[in-house]
């Protein structure tokens, strides 16, 4: 992973790269860029680096947590270039995020997934144990209308 360099600065983050991700993703198909920047600028952030071909940082991954920064903390947004994956980019990533002081003492923290509960567990989250306490409001349709 020494190839990699995380950064939590919105000021280093890709807008270009991030959109494009998100809009063809499962869980954002269709984000319009005005909300995927207005989403980042109220989020903490953390993005992973790598250096292209001539030696300059290019993002190959993010992350974005919802966050009061006192008790709960919601994880959405994630990804790996494919480029990238399966070099524990992602775990690190996801390690300094839950390790970063701002973070600390969180009680909670929330996560949607259909595909990486593995990955996830493999750093201590855990199903929810009632999820018949838990509700959503979910537009699924709302950046494809």
């Amino acid at each position: 992973m020494s190839d990699y360099r995380i950064s939590f600065d919105k000021a280093e983050l890709d807008l270009d790269l991030i959109h494009a991700f998100l809009s063809g993703s499962y869980w954002a198909k269709g984000i319009p860029r005005h909300i995927v920047e207005t989403s980042i600028k109220h989020s903490f952030c953390a993005a992973v680096f790598a250096k292209d071909e001539a030696g300059q940082d290019e993002q190959v991954g993010f992350a974005r947590l919802i966050t009061d920064f006192a008790t709960f903390a919601y994880l959405a947004d994630v990804f790996v270039l494919p480029a990238h994956r399966g070099k524990g980019v992602a775990m690190q990533m996801l390690e300094a995020v839950q390790a970063h002081p701002e973070l600390a003492g969180l009680r909670r923290w929330l996560l949607f997934t259909r595909d990486m509960q593995s990955l996830y567990a493999k750093l201590g989250w855990t199903p929810i144990p009632h999820p018949e306490r838990c509700m959503e409001r979910h537009d699924v349709d709302l950046y494809t209308r």
